[in-house]
């Protein structure tokens, strides 16, 4: 979540200054386009942006100009698909806190599943985009069911349509959502359930602390 990354990562890892990037440029975006109603509330955010090295002000430095950088061919679908199954996992536990549970995603292999390691590199994880995207303590991406799945698993299942390249690229792909309470216990710091203890900090809280006492 944004929060997470913001406030429990390390100062300068690159989850934490993405995020902070992202935010200046939606910020720039969005003061740029009022600017020209509200000119002297743009210009005192412009003037007030502690990033900002030039004294130039708003009206000075042109229109809206976003980078072509930031468009990345299937990063939206990407996410619209892990938000469709984020929507399956919190349907399926009836407003309950999700951090108290542990998401298993089971994708066959082929574009769908592509998309979804984009956001999540390793089989398990509890700090990828995908896991933020979920909500939950902890995301597992698969292309079968585990076998030692509960016979009595909340296990949802649902499809997401892939548009590519204007429509040259279409797939349906079916996926199984499974929630399920996770064993851990809840980190003091994050609040994350990927503690041993509810006295300890879980492993990467304890990295970040480490790294800051040596800094």
């Amino acid at each position: 979540s944004l929060s997470c990354r913001l406030y429990c990562e390390e100062e300068k890892d690159p989850k934490r200054r993405s995020c902070q990037t992202v935010l200046a440029e939606a910020l720039d975006i969005v003061v740029r386009s009022f600017a020209p109603i509200l000119p002297h509330l743009a210009e005192e955010v412009f003037q007030h942006l502690p990033y900002k090295k030039d004294s130039e002000g708003v009206f000075r430095t042109g229109w809206i100009n976003a980078s072509s950088a930031w468009k990345k061919p299937g990063i939206e679908e990407a996410i619209e698909g892990a938000c469709a199954m984020r929507d399956s996992f919190l349907g399926s536990i009836s407003g309950k806190n999700a951090l108290e549970y542990e998401v298993v995603i089971v994708i066959e292999p082929g574009l769908l599943f592509e998309l979804m390691e984009a956001l999540q590199a390793e089989e398990t994880s509890s700090v990828s985009q995908l896991n933020e995207i979920m909500m939950a303590s902890q995301t597992t991406l698969l292309s079968e069911l585990p076998k030692e799945t509960p016979a009595d698993a909340n296990m949802i299942k649902g499809t997401f349509l892939i548009n590519l390249e204007g429509g040259d690229i279409c797939e349906e792909s079916s996926y199984k959502v499974i929630a399920l309470p996770i064993a851990k216990a809840k980190c003091p710091r994050c609040r994350r359930y990927t503690s041993d203890s509810s006295s300890t900090p879980c492993p990467r809280c304890l990295k970040v602390i480490a790294g800051k006492g040596s800094a």
